[in-house]
């Protein structure tokens, strides 16, 4: 187990830059806090800090440590502020992609926010893979995002309709030649599932246009930068659905799953509840 003292002490280091500085941020002394890096050192079996003079800085090793470090004592931070609290029902961290952010959701989740006013809700959209990562390792209590067809486990799931689309006011001519695509960076299920469709019908791609924003692959498509693949709900008016008509036919391949850790509370499963409903009227109105 790591220490957290001895955690708070190398943050503290590392963020000052010296062991003097990082002394007077956790009311140690300089010595104490250079016995406590030792320490911390010998505990996990390699140097952590570059000792040069003055300068202090983070080994390769210490700059990995480092993210753990930081999230471990915000983690550690956080039992204590829900400890402190008499009667805090905890907090739920909630994930959920990002084209399913919109106007209605975030309403549902203030409205229970509200009604639950002990509970603390932390909520995040990402790329679906980053979801189901932060998820399989404890950092979500529950989690909504794309994923295959067939994948098992969840609350619930549901057919998603994703289509290919070009610009309305600018398309792209696909008949011959590298097609133009535009997506999220690698480990997105629709840039994935992008590339195989085309080269399964033996057509050659480019990236022409990769973003981590969904505004930002909304806007290329609009401008006539090059193809990519959307959900219904994220399809805007200056877009245009290709059919099998133009040679792209539908990716039928994902679903939206709802997923809760094995270890959620009563208060997340309450959640999990609305949004199942939620996604219910969702599927049903599209």
């Amino acid at each position: 187990m790591l220490d957290l003292e001895l955690l708070r002490s190398f943050v503290s280091v590392v963020d000052s830059g010296g062991f003097t500085r990082a002394g007077e941020r956790v009311h140690r002394t300089q010595s104490t806090v250079s016995q406590q890096i030792k320490r911390l050192e010998d505990d996990v079996g390699q140097p952590l800090l570059n000792r040069n003079g003055k300068d202090v800085t983070p080994t390769e090793a210490g700059e990995r440590l480092l993210s753990y470090a930081r999230r471990l004592l915000a983690l550690a931070e956080e039992a204590r502020d829900v400890l402190a609290r008499p009667g805090h029902e905890g907090a739920i961290r909630l994930g959920v992609p990002e084209d399913f952010a919109a106007s209605r959701l975030a309403k549902l989740l203030a409205t229970f926010s509200r009604s639950h006013p002990m509970l603390r809700l932390d909520v995040r959209t990402d790329q679906s893979a980053n979801l189901k990562r932060d998820l399989d390792r404890g950092d979500l209590d529950l989690a909504l995002f794309k994923r295959t067809v067939g994948e098992k486990g969840g609350v619930a799931m549901w057919p998603e309709r994703v289509h290919w689309v070009t610009s309305k006011t600018h398309p792209r001519d696909t008949s011959a030649g590298s097609v133009p695509l535009i997506g999220f960076p690698p480990g997105c299920l629709y840039r994935a599932g992008a590339i195989h469709a085309l080269e399964s019908a033996g057509r050659v791609w480019h990236m022409a246009y990769t973003s981590s924003s969904l505004a930002g692959i909304q806007a290329a498509v609009a401008a006539g930068m090059g193809l990519s693949i959307l959900s219904e709900m994220a399809i805007q008016s200056d877009h245009r659905v290709l059919t099998a008509k133009d040679g792209f036919a539908p990716i039928d391949r994902t679903e939206l799953a709802l997923v809760a850790s094995p270890e959620a509370s009563p208060a997340t499963l309450r959640l999990a509840d609305h949004l199942t409903t939620f996604c219910d009227s969702v599927a049903k109105a599209a």
